[in-house]
């Protein structure tokens, strides 16, 4: 089941009837004060990690802590199978921060797109735990892709040079390792690219 959109909220117009009729609701019935503020502070409190991604003139938001939790529960079983040590396909030469803006968004949409497509899809493993934690991760970044596939058909995520440069490089490293050591070594490389997407601002 693909993730839904944290980008889309409902308006306090809308939120707020729904709010106070079920605060007089639940105060009719005679709970606790405490009881009703705690009901009330987890209904009208936003979901805490929420980042907000400037990417040239695409602006969209995420939950960055939720997929970090998700990765660090994976990781070290992940990059424990990594046996290639000398090659890197993140590189800083390659990260979001150093792109001029007006590509961060086509270059993010593109690795974006090599993880959907050759890393969640293809990585091998018997342990299920890690399978559900891949699956969300991957559906995490479809939903982000989606986003950026929205900024696109408006006109503002075009790719220019350095995005297609840049992302060439990182295919290239990709690609210099077999199959599978390459799809190891991308997914343990992941907390890398989560914080290219933690440092935009």
């Amino acid at each position: 089941m693909l993730g839904k959109s944290v980008s889309h909220y409902f308006s306090f117009e809308f939120l707020a009837p729904l709010v106070f009729r079920f605060w007089h609701k639940m105060k009719a019935s005679g709970l606790p004060i405490c009881l009703l503020s705690a009901a009330f502070y987890l209904f009208w409190t936003p979901s805490a990690g929420l980042k907000t991604l400037h990417l040239g003139s695409c602006v969209i938001t995420t939950n960055l802590q939720e997929m970090r939790n998700g990765f660090s529960e994976i990781r070290d079983s992940v990059q424990a199978k990594d046996e290639v040590i000398d090659i890197r396909i993140l590189r800083k030469t390659e990260s979001l921060q150093d792109t001029k803006p007006a590509d961060q968004c086509c270059l993010l949409r593109h690795v974006l797109r090599l993880y959907l497509d050759r890393v969640f899809k293809n990585y091998q493993t018997p342990d299920h735990h890690i399978l559900r934690k891949t699956s969300s991760l991957a559906n995490s970044f479809l939903t982000i892709k989606k986003d950026l596939r929205l900024c696109h058909a408006h006109m503002t995520c075009s790719c220019g040079e350095e995005a297609t440069e840049k992302y060439s490089q990182i295919l290239s490293h990709f690609e210099e390792l077999t199959p599978q050591a390459a799809v190891v070594k991308a997914l343990g490389e992941l907390d890398i690219l989560l914080q290219w997407m933690e440092e935009m601002e």
